[in-house]
């Protein structure tokens, strides 16, 4: 294994760079590059319910300061434990017991002005616990809400959302350095908020424990992240590919930082998800194979399940369309299947990400020059 505090590894690692054609480059967590980073990422958080109202909790043991232009609020156990924030036309409303507040927006924050444990809640539908600040304003007719989350949290809350419970160790490590790698290069796919908890971006709920094997992933790998020809890019990954990885030209997308070379699956070719599903004549019409916008306009309207993957046949049964197809996502990038399958047999987190991410470099993300 390369080591940071050997300079003569250093240039023979720079040596291999220069005259690798196929084989990809995996460093240490010692290597590192220059690049802008932050310390945190601004995430959406149950927008996909379109809420009108919040509920802000305190957690048992812990205070929060609820600030608006105007007030600060102490959010705690032996005062006001929560309150709750409602969309009025263009303006916020907060409910506290002993008062009536108006306000354009509405800040979370510990009593230091640091990350803090919050509760949100949407009433009736959903409630979730995390660890960082957070902002709430209207936003279309409904409430947006942005947790600003630690990059590490963040990417222990996206490795437990989106791992089975029985995922190997080394895969829960790819998984991180993918996750991670994902959000330090990934920004801008929203206008006024870096990333969505949603699949669009990454699935993300409330942090595990540190105890998890989640969190142990994330620390062990704490700050590597992927890059290809010394640039990081946005690492894409999906549920279970159909026995081989896509290309973004396949399935009509523009292509992204990294090529994303088509490679063999072994586990999902030996063991690919099947599925159904049918659909009217008219919810079908655009609908064709290998076309990932037609499919998400599908998805977007029916719901997920309609058309889990790219890769199917149709046929027709009365007065609807069979779709019979393999895999579960785009196929693009890392498959969360066949990595598990390889740690399963012994392969390491550096295998696997070489595998599926072909001439991608691990490296030691750099938080020097931070993005301000």
């Amino acid at each position: 294994m390369i080591r940071n505090s050997s300079q003569l590894t250093r240039l023979l690692a720079l040596f291999l760079v220069l005259v690798a054609n196929s084989t990809p480059q995996v460093l240490s967590a010692g290597h590192e590059t220059d690049l802008p980073s932050k310390d945190s990422v601004a995430i959406s958080v149950l927008g996909l319910f379109h809420p009108k109202e919040f509920i802000v909790r305190a957690p048992t043991g812990h205070a929060l300061i609820l600030q608006t232009e105007d007030h600060s609020i102490v959010l705690e156990n032996s005062q006001v434990r929560s309150a709750s924030i409602r969309i009025n036309s263009s303006e916020l409303v907060i409910t506290l017991p002993s008062e009536l507040l108006h306000a354009e927006s509405v800040k979370v924050v510990s009593r230091s002005h640091e990350s803090a444990d919050f509760i949100l809640e949407i009433p009736g539908k959903i409630k979730r616990k995390y660890r960082g600040e957070l902002e709430i304003r209207p936003s279309a007719g409904t409430l947006l809400a942005v947790a600003s989350l630690e990059l590490e949290t963040a990417v222990a809350s996206v490795v437990a959302a989106e791992s089975a419970p029985d995922t190997p160790g080394e895969a829960l490590k790819a998984y991180a350095i993918a996750a991670r790698s994902y959000f330090v290069a990934g920004r801008g796919r929203h206008r006024s908020f870096d990333f969505c908890d949603t699949t669009h971006c990454q699935f993300l709920r409330m942090a595990p424990p540190s105890t998890s094997l989640a969190a142990q992933a994330t620390e062990a790998t704490e700050g590597l992240i992927l890059t290809y020809q010394s640039r990081p890019f946005g690492a894409m990954y999906t549920r279970s590919c159909s026995g081989h990885t896509r290309t973004p030209a396949q399935l009509g997308i523009p292509s992204a930082d990294y090529p994303y070379y088509s490679v063999e699956c072994d586990y999902c070719r030996q063991h690919p998800a099947h599925w159904t599903s049918y659909l009217s004549v008219a919810e079908a019409a655009s609908l064709r194979p290998s076309d990932e916008g037609a499919r998400l306009a599908v998805a977007r309207r029916l719901g997920w399940s309609a058309v889990p993957s790219n890769e199917f046949s149709v046929s027709k049964k009365g007065d609807h369309l069979l779709l019979t197809g393999v895999g579960n996502g785009h196929g693009i990038g890392l498959c969360q299947m066949g990595a598990k399958a390889m740690a399963e047999a012994g392969a390491s987190f550096q295998e696997i990400l070489d595998h599926y991410y072909p001439n991608a470099s691990i490296v030691q993300h750099s938080r020097r020059n931070p993005l301000n």
